[in-house]
């Protein structure tokens, strides 16, 4: 995800806001299958579904329970977790505040289930008969999924409807068992395995979707439209829906590139952008897994948004921004939707990867305007200046790297320590090692994990293959011991 604040000004208002406010093993896909049946209905703003999951116990131990995440939960009216900080609830909440919820009606083939976690944010489902290593089991989830009005993943925007994490999401696993997934507002607050995805949307006739995969079919039923899409391998389903969707496409080889917008004056070179830096970071890191990639405009607080073959790009951002934002959000298609990581306890590993992507990207394409010094120059000052400020105010910085997005203080700590600071390190690493072995690096790391869940020793172990030693550099950085 992408997100912009102002250099110094953010850094007082934030570190205020901060003092007010506070309060992994690589592994194989899980062999999850999603079926999906679901129609929004515009007037109560909710989704209405069925979704049958097949699970195959991929993994060497027994399984008695599955695990659910319910992200929509985090928008409810008694959340103890709201899904943003008070930094940005004026730009969310564009009528107010407003609220959602995900309720789940019955789950058959099951022992049991029941709405457990933290804050009523997980599934949890006793099944009739232990998982042994290879086994399978069918379960039919039936729930609606009622949608705030906000400029968020999840809720009805002014232009768009964005459906982000709208089912319930089968766990990541991890040390042997489920990882529950907290909705914390700092980052992306998401963990999960590679799965696929058979889904068929009702919509109102008048809708446009826009969604993860291929569209296979579009049947209009009187004053509704039913959508049929399939996606494989892909850690996660998103669909955004609009009455007012214009399209454009274009080609990146064989991947079928389309830009969704409704208020854009430059829409080609938006779709341009997209295309070229598909193009660029399949030369440079690894073909592009998937058929089809969106690029969608969509009310969204943040700057943008990632999900396998679709990004969110928000439509109130400059011209500059957009761009920057497009070229970021694609480099995440690689580093999340490909090579999956825990997104909550390392945020440095998709957010710094894909950073420093786009700056290597600007740094190929200079007509764009960006070079990669400035960026690994503006990200240096951004974080020595986060670190000047929070100094002064706690009296110290904490700028380890390895940490989970509980124990950010803010939204300004975290963008300096995963985007800023993990820029400056893979810019600082392929400095130190030369460009060879670290485009090397990357290639094997996104081979050796595509469509598997990497940690930091696997990201590192990648450079290391290369011959050299960096184990010593990565553990100054994410320990925080590095000076910089």
């Amino acid at each position: 995800m992408k997100r912009f604040f102002c250099l110094l000004l953010s850094a007082c208002l934030l570190a205020a806001a901060a003092v007010l406010f506070v309060g992994c093993k690589k592994t194989q896909s899980a062999g999850c299958r999603y079926e999906i049946t679901a129609e929004y209905i515009p007037e109560t703003a909710t989704l209405t579904a069925m979704m049958k999951v097949e699970y195959r116990n991929a993994g060497s131990e027994e399984i008695s329970a599955l695990k659910f995440n319910l992200y929509p939960n985090a928008y409810r009216e008694d959340a103890a977790y709201r899904p943003v900080s008070p930094v940005y609830s004026s730009s969310a909440y564009y009528d107010g505040t407003s609220y959602g919820s995900m309720e789940i009606s019955g789950v058959e083939g099951a022992e049991s289930w029941e709405v457990t976690g933290e804050d009523k944010n997980i599934l949890s489902v006793s099944l009739e008969e232990s998982l042994f290593p290879g086994d399978k089991v069918t379960l039919d989830i039936g729930f609606l999924t009622k949608l705030a009005n906000i400029n968020h993943r999840t809720g009805v925007t002014q232009n768009t409807v964005n459906l982000g994490n709208f089912f319930p999401v089968l766990c990541g696993r991890s040390q042997g068992d489920f990882y529950e997934c907290v909705y914390y507002s700092d980052g992306d607050p998401f963990f999960s395995e590679c799965a696929s995805f058979d889904v068929t949307l009702t919509v109102p006739r008048e809708y446009t979707v826009a969604a993860t995969g291929n569209i296979l079919s579009e049947q209009t039923l009187e004053s509704k439209k039913e959508y049929t899409m399939s996606a494989t391998n892909v850690r996660d389903f998103a669909i955004v829906l609009s009455d007012r969707f214009e399209v454009i496409e274009s080609r990146a080889g064989d991947v079928a590139v389309r830009y969704y917008y409704y208020n854009d004056e430059q829409p080609a070179a938006h779709l341009a952008a997209a295309q070229e830096a598909l193009q660029y970071y399949s030369s440079t890191f690894g073909e592009y897994p998937y058929e089809t990639y969106s690029v969608v405009q969509t009310g969204f607080c943040y700057g943008g948004m990632e999900y396998p073959g679709l990004v969110m790009i928000s439509d109130a951002l400059s011209e500059r921004n957009c761009v920057y934002t497009i070229v970021h959000e694609t480099a995440h298609q690689w580093w999340y939707a490909a090579v999956g990581s825990n997104q909550v306890e390392n945020a440095w590993q998709d957010e710094g990867l894909s950073e420093y992507s786009a700056a290597l990207f600007f740094e190929a394409h200079p007509d764009y305007g960006f070079t990669r010094e400035q960026i690994v120059a503006d990200a240096l000052e951004e974080y020595r200046a986060y670190y000047s400020v929070y100094s002064q105010v706690f009296g110290e910085a904490d700028t380890r790297m390895t940490r989970s997005l509980k124990d950010y203080l803010s939204e300004y700590e975290y963008r300096c320590i995963a985007y800023d600071k993990g820029a400056v390190l893979f810019d600082m690493l392929r400095t130190s090692i030369g460009d060879k072995k670290f485009f090397s690096g990357l290639k094997q790391y996104f081979s050796a994990y595509r469509f598997k869940v990497a940690n930091p020793e696997d990201l590192i172990g990648c450079f290391e293959r290369t011959g050299v030693d960096v184990a010593g550099f990565f553990d100054s950085f994410l320990s925080g011991k590095a000076v910089i």
